[in-house]
């Protein structure tokens, strides 16, 4: 636990005076008792029920300053607390080596039905768009909360050449921030167009710090390596740079192989370092999938992340909640024992 303004906890130092004066005031109130001649009005005097409850209402109520003294202090908490992720980026690989079949049926295929699996583990409230990428990058479903539409467009995934990493992540960020004139001149081959009279010049462009973008992330995707397109790495700090996390998951051979199709053959190898560097540098994580259970673990495991994380907070309405709630019962006590607020 750490604190804004831990200077205020110095006033702490000041309950044991205040248990002191209690003391006091309990030693006061006996000897101004003990001048009563007659015992009975003695008894009356100190009241019913002045063994160990008459200690507890102060108690409380010493409890509670503390609680309350500390709370000036803005405490702040590693704690878990619902992400508010409004758009989810799928961005799959769909290069050749994805007809692979080291993960069973294959890549593709496997790949296709963990996300289906990630989509229902998904709040609702959450929009999701897909971007395929191979040798270019293609928007194939726009963000938006139909679930059917989403799995249409996976299923409808066709694989090309090409391993552009990059251009599947500058593609996902242009697709959060449409309005951002991101520029797609590298994926797309053509030149951004002129602002025209109607049309609105971008927003002038401020980094955040990376991963404090909380209304947007991307997963992405791959088994194999950049071939093509922007380095992923320069398309990483694009994201890091608007705060948006980039989560990869590498599927397939970390070693290598030779796969073959229709007389061609082709050496693919899992570059899990640059996905590393990517996911580091974006405030993510990065996951390794071997096998299709491995995949849809993963998924899994991403669909928690994505609805929940761990981070530090101010919980200062917690100690004020609980110091309320011991004043409360001090007094409650004190009128149900003594028939008053002691």
């Amino acid at each position: 636990m750490s604190f804004v303004w831990p200077e205020f906890l110095w006033s702490l130092a000041a309950l044991p005076l205040l248990v002191l004066l209690y003391w006091w005031l309990l030693h006061r109130r006996k000897k101004v008792m003990l001048t009563f001649a007659n015992l009975a009005l003695v008894k009356q005097v100190a009241g019913k029920g002045q063994g160990w409850r008459r200690h507890v209402p102060p108690v409380l109520m010493l409890l509670a300053l503390a609680t309350l003294l500390v709370a000036a202090a803005r405490p702040r908490a590693v704690v878990t607390l619902p992400l508010q992720q409004e758009t989810i980026i799928l961005a799959m690989d769909v290069s050749g080596s994805m007809r692979a079949t080291d993960v069973q049926p294959n890549r593709l295929v496997a790949a296709q039905d963990a996300a289906k699996a990630f989509l229902k583990d998904l709040p609702r409230s959450v929009r999701v768009g897909v971007v395929s990428f191979a040798g270019t990058a293609a928007v194939v479903q726009p963000p938006t909360l139909n679930r059917e539409d989403i799995e249409a467009a996976i299923d409808r995934f066709q694989l090309q050449r090409g391993t552009a990493i990059g251009s599947g992540i500058v593609l996902s960020l242009a697709t959060i921030f449409p309005e951002a004139g991101i520029d797609l001149s590298q994926i797309t081959g053509a030149r951004n167009m002129p602002i025209g009279p109607g049309d609105k010049p971008p927003k002038e462009f401020t980094p955040v710090p990376p991963g404090s973008f909380s209304s947007a992330a991307i997963v992405l995707l791959t088994d194999g390596q950049r071939t093509t397109g922007p380095d992923p790495m320069d398309a990483a700090k694009m994201a890091a740079d608007r705060g948006v996390k980039v989560y990869s998951v590498g599927i397939g051979t970390k070693e290598g192989e030779t796969i073959g199709f229709e007389g061609w053959s082709m050496r693919v190898r899992l570059d899990e370092e640059t996905l590393k560097g990517v996911s580091n540098l974006t405030r993510a994580e990065y996951f390794y999938a071997g096998t299709a259970d491995d995949l849809k673990k993963v998924y899994q495991s991403l669909s928690s992340r994505l609805v929940v994380e761990k981070k530090e907070t101010e919980i200062t309405a917690f100690f004020a909640a609980a110091a309320a709630l011991m004043v409360l019962l001090s007094a409650a006590l004190s009128v149900w024992w003594f028939g008053r607020v002691a």
